[in-house]
């Protein structure tokens, strides 16, 4: 990937397989216990510094691609970090395995928990380059939906009023802060308008199916070409 996306950017996201992912491969009942809502268990950032193996094998194989392969376009992504003294712990272990930010590896972060929306600034304080919006996470946590759960899917939705405040105060965060904001999950795929709000809000990038792509691309285009319009005073 970085040899073709090369001198372009590739943010790796560190693995956040849940328990019960880990569970189904073969020899996982042996490891991982069984949880009742892997969802909200033992995941991301907490177990990185719980148990570093598996994340401390990811930090040796992003530095032979930048090291030994020499693509230094490869940076790193943290998930599902509940609190900034989690990312800080993060950034003590990296550097034990021979990776420290700098301005050829940007840290980014993802942002899916209310926690990370209510104190982005502190996050942020503690040293990362990139904020990338999970949506799917952060809509499940602020209406209080197992998005894995049948029975409740019609409550989940990404555009509830509650969503998009989070949306926008994240945005809008990351622009007072100059860090980069994207997004990813579903919603971006499926609803124009909101790919509207988010330009309006000023993200940085938006991560979408490959099959609307094409599609996105000329929302975009309209979205900016509005604004451009709207602030140069050419009306529409």
């Amino acid at each position: 990937f970085c040899e073709a996306f090369s001198p372009r950017p590739v943010v790796y996201r560190a693995t956040d397989f849940r328990t019960n992912e880990y569970r189904n491969l073969i020899g996982g009942k042996e490891y991982e216990p069984e949880e009742a809502n892997p969802m909200l268990g033992f995941r991301g950032a907490f177990r990185y510094i719980s148990d570093p193996a598996v994340f401390e094998l990811e930090l040796e194989a992003i530095k032979m691609v930048r090291n030994k392969h020499g693509f230094k376009n490869l940076w790193l992504m943290i998930p599902f970090v509940h609190t900034p003294e989690e990312l800080l712990e993060i950034k003590k272990i990296m550097p034990a395995a021979g990776l420290s930010r700098s301005p050829s590896f940007k840290l980014w972060m993802m942002c899916e928990l209310p926690s990370n929306v209510i104190i982005l600034d502190k996050f942020i304080d503690v040293g990362i380059d990139g904020v990338s919006i999970g949506s799917n996470d952060l809509t499940m946590l602020i209406l209080g939906v197992d998005r894995d759960n049948s029975e409740v899917s019609n409550v989940f939705d990404e555009k509830n009023p509650a969503v998009l405040w989070a949306l926008e105060r994240v945005i809008r965060t990351c622009h007072k802060r100059a860090v980069t904001v994207s997004i990813c999950g579903q919603a971006p795929s499926d609803y124009p308008d909101l790919v509207e709000k988010l330009v309006e809000w000023g993200i940085t990038s938006i991560s979408v199916n490959r099959d609307v792509v094409s599609q996105v691309r000329e929302t975009v285009y309209q979205a900016e070409r509005k604004l451009f319009m709207h602030k140069s005073g050419k009306g529409s």
